[in-house]
């Protein structure tokens, strides 16, 4: 089979319809590039070349040739350049998952700069519980995460970075006795039902606001209807009970809510960037503009 510099050396040779010429742009000896063409033509068994006086030309055959081979040479410098791309964060598909209490409309800023900077990127973005992102990130099914602490389980595979915290929100239905309030303390949600509830195998926000109330001497009360999504700010709306929720989800607007501050101090909502212990290029550079994203945000 002909070898890639043999296929280089034949396109010279072919391009420029000389020998001599072609071994000086490839910065071969003559003898050497004769010797290589030779070999060739005797491995595919046909003749490339007609010898003449002042050059050479193309047989049909090595006409026919050429045209396949030069797309190979083509493919080979797209491959390189693409490869490099890769590896250099400027192209490829990031795999890219987030808890549902980090919804994507306060990713949408980072994603935006990230595009900007790699315009031959793309994202594939999913929304997954946090534990669960941990699994798919130590299998290489996912490139990087965004996770809501704290977290059950961990993987040795799979390290951590802070993004800044957050305040805590109550949001109420509109008609709630305490929606007139401007800020509001966790103790004072004691009798409230929470649409949200602690799963048993996993951490995350209801884990977090369940810690609160114990730390305040009560355990928050279950409504009859509960969700451990996004969507719990619909059961919130349609009157099932009142939720605590990161100060990025009030950015999720609804019909029939009122979002206030919780004044505690320690009423705040951690998250974090998981990633591989040796995450590609795409991945580290989405972690530096997430974290520099997040940072400029109040």
């Amino acid at each position: 089979m002909a070898s890639l510099k043999q296929i280089r050396y034949f396109l010279s040779v072919a391009d420029l319809g000389s020998f001599t010429l072609a071994a000086t742009a490839l910065f071969v000896a003559q003898p050497a590039l004769s010797r290589q063409i030779a070999l060739l033509e005797t491995e595919l068994g046909f003749p490339l070349f007609t010898r003449e006086a002042r050059g050479v030309r193309l047989t049909a055959a090595g006409s026919v040739y050429r045209e396949r081979v030069r797309s190979i040479e083509q493919m080979l410098a797209a491959a390189a350049e693409e490869g490099g791309q890769l590896a250099s964060g400027e192209a490829g598909v990031l795999h890219l998952l987030h808890s549902s209490s980090i919804p994507a409309t306060s990713l949408l800023p980072a994603i935006g700069k990230f595009l900007e900077a790699c315009p031959r990127a793309r994202i594939e973005l999913d929304r997954v519980a946090s534990e669960t992102q941990i699994g798919e990130l130590a299998a290489g099914r996912a490139d990087l995460g965004i996770v809501r602490l704290p977290l059950l389980r961990r993987d040795p595979g799979v390290s951590f970075s802070e993004l800044p915290a957050e305040g805590l929100w109550v949001t109420l239905p509109a008609q709630h006795p305490l929606a007139g309030r401007e800020t509001l303390l966790l103790a004072e949600l004691r009798d409230e039902f929470f649409v949200s509830a602690v799963h048993r195998e996993r951490g995350g926000l209801a884990r977090l606001v369940t810690d609160l109330c114990l730390r305040r001497g009560f355990v928050p009360k279950t409504a009859r209807v509960i969700s451990r999504k996004t969507s719990m700010l619909n059961l919130v709306a349609a009157g099932h009970g009142i939720a605590v929720i990161p100060e990025r989800m009030t950015g999720m607007a609804s019909d029939g809510l009122v979002y206030r501050a919780l004044a505690d101090d320690d009423a705040k909502a951690c998250s974090a960037l998981a990633l591989p212990l040796q995450p590609g290029a795409l991945a580290r550079r989405f972690a530096a503009i997430m974290q520099q994203t997040f940072a400029a945000t109040p």
